[in-house]
């Protein structure tokens, strides 16, 4: 059974714990923010189950805890930005600013970054663009490697995720957030976190046999969405979030999991799109009512309730975890307690 905790107390224990590990208290407030927002969304493999990695990673020095966060190179639609090995949050959180900015003079922009560090989940950065009628799309390399190139065994491949917001009007906004293989890391790690089993489908060994246990992750891989074009996807993804940026890719990725001293040099990109640049903005967003209310209203198959459209069931929990609290497993609530001994910290307490 979880544990019921508010938005509000897992953003202060959360900024509590980073600023008491070294951060600045600014730094570490905006961290634990968007970690909360990945907690209201449901990413729970993104949320407050990595404090205790950051933590570490922080105490290891593997986390620049006074970082110069700057521009290496720009013109009127792009910008590289060096995350001078900062928290990847407040790397990317400056990069969604950037591209926002930009876009309003260009229509578009894309901003690239090298240098950062793992950064939650990528929708909170693309949402970014939705409260200024921007649409967001983002990019990034994975901070581990988990998927072979497509019929091989050598891990040279991340999870790679994509991320696009695109706002509406009466109804939610569309948000895409995935992963190029089935499942994300963070979705292991939050199944071992709670003592389940994995789905068929999400890994399997090195002998192509289906891998249910989590907690022997290490022995098997990833697959990738849709066979040889999900690893197809994955690999462009890199490219893009990785080798454009100068940031690692393939062989030069640090299993932030295993290695919590090594700089990661992530990459990641950002694009905003400004939506009045191509027309009306109301009148997009009425479009992509209709669009919506389409798809909810089309023939269904038997036994299936709902259609959904992506972001939509993220959009509820958020409505429901904000109200009820956001549920964490006992486990991790015990791993969280003893975190508070160590750091010296009030501990987290149930609604």
């Amino acid at each position: 059974m979880t544990i019921k905790i508010s938005a509000a107390r897992l953003r202060a224990f959360s900024a509590d714990a980073l600023c008491k590990a070294g951060l600045e208290p600014a730094d570490a407030a905006r961290v634990a923010d968007l970690m909360t927002q990945a907690d209201l969304q449901g990413s729970d493999g993104h949320g407050i189950i990595r404090l205790l990695p950051y933590v570490k990673r922080i105490q290891s020095g593997g986390i620049n805890l006074r970082p110069k966060i700057s521009v290496v190179t720009e013109r009127p639609a792009m910008a590289l930005l060096d995350g001078d090995n900062a928290m990847g949050h407040l790397v990317m959180a400056r990069a969604a600013e950037i591209a926002i900015e930009k876009a309003r003079t260009c229509g578009v922009a894309w901003v690239g970054a090298q240098h950062s560090n793992h950064a939650g989940p990528a929708s909170l950065y693309a949402r970014m663009a939705l409260e200024h009628d921007m649409i967001g799309l983002y990019f990034a390399v994975g901070n581990a490697n988990h998927l072979p190139p497509w019929g091989g065994l050598d891990m040279l491949l991340s999870t790679n995720p994509i991320a696009v917001a695109v706002p509406a009007g009466e109804e939610a906004p569309i948000v895409l957030d995935m992963a190029t293989t089935v499942a994300a890391y963070g979705k292991v790690k939050a199944k071992a976190q709670q003592g389940e089993s994995m789905p068929e489908g999400w890994m399997i060994d090195r002998e192509g046999k289906p891998l249910l246990d989590p907690k022997r992750a290490a022995e098997g891989f990833l697959l990738p969405i849709g066979g040889y074009k999900g690893y197809g996807l994955a690999l462009i993804v890199g490219l893009l979030a990785g080798t454009l940026n100068s940031a690692a890719m393939g062989k030069q990725v640090v299993d932030f999991n295993a290695d919590q001293s090594t700089p990661t040099n992530t990459g990641q990109a950002i694009m905003a799109i400004d939506i009045s640049a191509f027309g009306d903005v109301k009148a997009f967003k009425e479009r992509v009512d209709v669009v919506v209310r389409d798809l909810h209203n089309s023939e269904r198959m038997p036994n299936v309730e709902r259609i959904w459209v992506p972001g939509e069931q993220s959009h509820q929990k958020r409505i429901d975890y904000l109200r009820d609290g956001v549920p964490v497993a006992p486990a991790l609530f015990a791993v969280l307690a003893t975190l508070a001994t160590e750091l010296d910290i009030a501990p987290l307490s149930a609604e």
